[in-house]
């Protein structure tokens, strides 16, 4: 006996027992399961596992990053404001736009280079107090911090198939009196918390983007 099973988005006609209709209809929900599943972005527990921690490295930054200059909270305030000159730190976008838009691969390694960026001026500014007997202990410190984050961006990297950029080493201004050194560690002192807050923010979306589970 010949029957009809209509299903969802399409008619078989099938010359079997009932029990066929339900048999196909089974298949349709396991190939739509299937489809929802595989649109989705794939869990990686070690990708999550790396992002994880690369967020306390990012604390001991912010951490370090406020003790830049060893001013107290008074000296600070007292210290009149200067334009910027250390045109080589990257400049970071804020918008909700931006962050919406965020790639795992694409800010991992603008995140890599922005990092390769921050250590070298770090990196120059504990030289630079070093030539001047000033103390330069959160300097190393957050120096420390940035290059555990580079190690393991370079490791998240490496484990999606994403090639490690390369950047060009930037433009440093030449610190000529301590007076100069001091200002160059306030202006640092900020762009590195400001960088903190923001590469946090793109890794807890990037938490997100990968399905991470929370802890």
């Amino acid at each position: 006996m010949q029957k009809h099973c209509k299903c969802p988005l399409l008619v078989f006609t099938v010359i079997y027992d009932s029990t066929t209709c339900l048999c196909l209809l089974r298949l349709l929900l396991l190939a739509e399961l299937f489809v929802h599943s595989s649109s989705r972005p794939a869990h990686s527990s070690s990708l999550c596992g790396l992002l994880g921690s690369m967020i306390p490295q990012v604390d001991m930054l912010m951490s370090n990053a406020k003790k830049l200059h060893e001013l107290s909270e008074n000296e600070l305030s007292n210290l009149a404001a200067t334009e910027s000159r250390l045109h080589g730190l990257p400049n970071l976008q804020h918008t909700a736009a931006h962050f919406n838009s965020l790639k795992v691969n694409e800010s991992l390694s603008q995140l890599y280079e922005f990092i390769q960026s921050i250590k070298l001026h770090v990196d120059w500014l504990k030289t630079a107090k070093d030539n001047f007997s000033l103390p330069s202990q959160s300097a190393e410190g957050a120096s420390t911090h940035l290059l555990q984050l580079s190690n393991l961006i370079n490791t998240a990297l490496n484990q999606i198939g994403e090639e490690v950029p390369q950047s060009p080493a930037p433009s440093l201004p030449v610190a000529s009196t301590a007076f100069d050194v001091l200002l160059f560690s306030v202006e640092l002192s900020e762009r590195s918390q400001t960088f903190s807050s923001w590469s946090k923010r793109v890794l807890r979306h990037l938490q997100r983007k990968s399905r991470c589970p929370r802890h």
